[in-house]
């Protein structure tokens, strides 16, 4: 059965979709970005804060389907500029134990929502 997870924790979807979505024990989120849940600012004071804003707001979802990051399998990374890459790849490394990383990918794209310079997704089991 498809449960939608939501948490006023993390930014709303402004469109036609859920900020993560729960089957079985998989959960399937969609891609944040750096949008404060609270003031709906965008969060782009330099790559790094980008990057944290991201992963604060993935943790949030997380937490709402009562998992963590130790619970991810898969994550997706777009990145507009790969020179990005060191810079997001150090925040994004604090939030994971290195030896139980996700797989992932990191894919270089030419536009993401609202200019921001990074959006990340995950796929996490309990």
């Amino acid at each position: 059965m498809k449960k939608i997870i939501f948490t006023e924790k993390a930014p709303a979807p402004i469109g036609p979709y859920s900020q993560a979505v729960l089957i079985g024990n998989t959960l399937y989120t969609s891609g944040q970005i750096a949008l404060h849940p609270f003031s709906g600012e965008l969060i782009l004071d330099s790559i790094e804060v980008e990057t944290k804003q991201v992963m604060e707001n993935m943790k949030a979802v997380l937490e709402a389907a009562e998992m963590n990051f130790s619970n991810v399998v898969k994550t997706t990374i777009f990145i507009m500029d790969m020179a990005d890459f060191a810079a997001i790849n150090k925040v994004y490394a604090t939030y994971f134990d290195e030896q139980l990383a996700p797989a992932r990918e990191t894919v270089q794209v030419a536009g993401l929502p609202k200019g921001v310079n990074v959006e990340i997704s995950m796929v996490a089991v309990k």
